[in-house]
C-alpha cells in the first residue's frame, strides 16, 4: 500500500475538484489548474473529498503512480488556494536584481543585465537583495527559480552569486590557506 497514494485529500472551501474523462480540473480563488491522470489511476470525488486507488496495490509500479498523482493533486489544491513562493538571494559586490514592468533584470557581473520574462502564471518580486518567484503551479515555480539560480551559482570561494535563502554554500579555503598547510 501506498501510505501517499491512501491519503484521502480534502476539498477546501471555495476549490472545486472535476474530473473530464482523464483530466483533473481544479479551480480556487487563484486560478485553475489541470492534471491528466494516468489509466491505471482511479479518482472518486465525493463529499468535499478525493480518494485514488489503483487495481493492483502491491505492484511496484502501480504504487508509485498512485503516491505521486495524489501528491500532485494536493499540490493543484494548495496552489489555487495558497500558491508557492521561491525566495532567491544575491550576494556580491554590485551584483543586483530589479524589475522593469514584470521583466526581471539582474546585474550579475556580465557586461550586460541579465533580463529574465516571466511566463505566464509567474509573478517576480524584488526587495533589496531577494528575489521572490511566485505562481500557483509548483512545477513551474520550482522550474523558473532554478534557471534564474543557474545564470550565476554562488561560487564557493567568496559565495557570489544567485543562492536560495536558507541554502548554505560550502566554502573552500582558497590559495593562500594550500600555501600555509605546506
Amino acid at each position: 500500500m501506498s501510505r501517499i497514494g491512501k491519503k484521502i485529500r480534502i476539498i477546501p472551501q471555495g476549490v472545486t475538484a472535476e474530473m473530464h474523462q482523464n483530466k483533473m480540473v481544479v479551480k480556487g480563488p487563484k486560478g485553475e489548474l489541470t492534471q491528466t491522470i494516468h489509466p491505471r489511476v482511479t479518482v472518486v470525488i465525493a463529499d468535499g473529498q478525493i480518494t485514488f486507488s489503483v487495481p493492483n496495490q502491491e505492484s511496484k509500479a502501480d504504487k508509485a503512480l498512485w503516491g505521486t498523482f495524489s501528491s500532485l493533486v494536493e499540490n493543484m489544491i494548495q496552489g489555487v488556494t495558497v500558491g508557492f513562493k521561491k525566495d532567491l538571494e544575491i550576494n556580491g559586490v554590485g551584483y543586483k536584481a530589479s524589475l522593469k514592468g514584470t521583466t526581471l533584470v539582474l546585474e550579475i557581473g556580465y557586461s550586460h543585465p541579465v533580463e529574465v520574462l516571466p511566463p505566464a502564471g509567474i509573478k517576480f518580486s524584488v526587495e533589496k537583495n531577494i528575489i521572490s518567484v511566485e505562481g500557483i503551479e509548483k512545477q513551474q515555480v520550482g522550474e523558473i527559480a532554478a534557471q534564474i539560480r543557474a545564470l550565476k551559482k554562488a561560487e564557493p570561494y567568496k559565495g557570489k552569486g544567485i543562492k536560495y535563502v536558507g541554502e548554505i554554500i560550502r566554502r573552500k579555503a582558497g590559495k593562500t590557506a594550500a600555501k600555509a598547510a605546506s
